[in-house]
Order: C-alpha cells, then structure tokens, then sequence
C-alpha cells in the first residue's frame, strides 16, 4: 500500500488525528509522518519512545537518571549478552529471551504504562467474534466477583446468567 500523502513510498505508519471529535486516519510513509508530526506538534517538544521507555526502566532498575554516572552492569541476557544497564538506558531488549532474564523487573513498568501485565491487544471490528465474546466472559466474571465481594447478590445472579449465556455461545460456535 502506498503513502496516501505523498503516492511515492510505501506506507508503514498508521496516522490516527482526533481533533474536536472528529476522527481522520491515513497510512502515510516515515517520512510523510514525521513531517505531519512536526507540523501538529511544532510547540511540544518530541518524545522519543525508546527514550521514554528508557527513563521509566532507568527509574525501575534504581538507576540514575540524570548525571555520568554509569548503572550497574547488574544481569545480562545469555541469548544476546545484553546488560540491565544498557536495557535500562536504551530502553529497548535485544531478543525474545531478554524477557527471561529481565521479566520480573518488567513486570512493575508493564503495569505502571498498560496498568496490567497480562496483554490481551485489540480486536478489529469486522472479524474476531470468538476474541471479543472471550474478552466480554472474562470482564463479565470479574463483574461477578465485584458483587459478590460487595454482596449485591441481584446483581451477581443477572452476571452469572449472562456468562452460562455466553459460554453457551461460546460451545456452540
């Protein structure tokens, strides 16, 4: 697919713009966007998402954050030799098996930015009816044990209703 602005490069990037409730998409190539970008946000500084990764992991591993001094050295990935220090300043793994070595440390930045470690992406609209039916069974039964927690037992029975309902859905389809 091609860059919508410029019909020359191909479009790597989807472009989402809200403004006043009105929402406009485009795939427009790099370059385009970053142009775009520095014209919609000319008078805020740009955030890099590597550096901004790079200064909550610095905050996480307790590494400084400002001044020359170096992190630890601390673990490292044995897949790709990557260190915490160099982890936490890039703010960016070296392979698959970093989260390995580096999980349990991620898990309190995963859940400061996402507010969960579990992550369960998006569904597009026009397919997925298996994923969105799970998704809705899964916030259904913690619906359910809010009630029941808050003893609302009304409430907890209509919930349990709707989950057998949507489970049958789920066997049946």
């Amino acid at each position: 697919m091609e860059c919508e602005r410029c019909h020359q490069r191909p479009a790597t990037v989807h472009w989402t713009e809200i403004i006043n409730n009105e929402k406009r998409t485009m795939r427009l190539c790099e370059q385009c966007a970053r142009e775009l970008q520095a014209q919609a946000m000319g008078f805020f500084p740009q955030i890099n998402l590597h550096n901004f990764l790079a200064g909550l992991l610095h905050n996480e591993f307790g590494f400084p954050t400002t001044g020359p001094a170096m992190a630890p050295a601390g673990a490292r990935c044995e897949a790709c030799g990557l260190t915490e220090a160099q982890f936490a300043r890039q703010g960016l793994l070296g392979c698959g098996e970093c989260y390995r070595y580096f999980g349990p440390r991620l898990e309190p930045v995963f859940r400061r930015i996402h507010g969960n470690t579990r992550h369960t992406g998006k569904v597009p609209e026009r397919t997925g009816g298996k994923m969105r039916v799970i998704n809705r069974l899964e916030r259904l039964k913690a619906q359910l044990r809010e009630a029941v927690s808050r003893e609302e037992f009304e409430r907890a029975a209509e919930l349990r209703d709707a989950i057998r309902e949507l489970e049958k859905e789920l066997r049946e389809g």
